[in-house]
C-alpha cells in the first residue's frame, strides 16, 4: 500500500472499536502464516500489521519496518510494481 493509502485506510478504520480492530488484527496475522493454503495469503500478514498499527507502537515499526525491506527488495532485483494505467 502506498502511504496515501495506508493513511486514508487508518482513517476509515477509526470508527470500528479498539477491541474489535485488535481481534481483526491478530487473526488476520494468524491466518497470514497459513499463507500456503488455498484463499489465504502471507498478504494477510502485512494488512494485520496495518490493523493492528492503529492502536499499537510496535505493530507502527513492524509495519514501516516491513515496507522499507520491501522497498529495498524491490530496487534491489529491479522488480517494479505494476500499475494500471487508464
Amino acid at each position: 500500500m502506498t502511504d496515501k493509502l495506508s493513511r486514508r485506510f487508518l482513517r476509515k478504520l477509526q470508527v470500528v472499536p479498539v477491541w474489535l480492530r485488535t481481534i481483526i488484527g491478530f487473526l488476520l496475522i494468524g491466518l497470514g502464516f497459513l499463507g500456503f493454503l488455498p484463499v489465504l495469503g502471507f498478504w494477510m500478514i502485512p494488512l494485520g500489521l496495518l490493523v493492528l498499527s492503529a492502536d499499537y507502537r510496535v505493530a507502527r515499526y513492524l509495519y514501516v519496518q516491513w515496507r522499507l525491506f520491501w522497498r529495498y527488495m524491490r530496487r534491489r532485483t529491479g522488480i517494479r510494481a505494476k500499475r494500471n494505467v487508464h
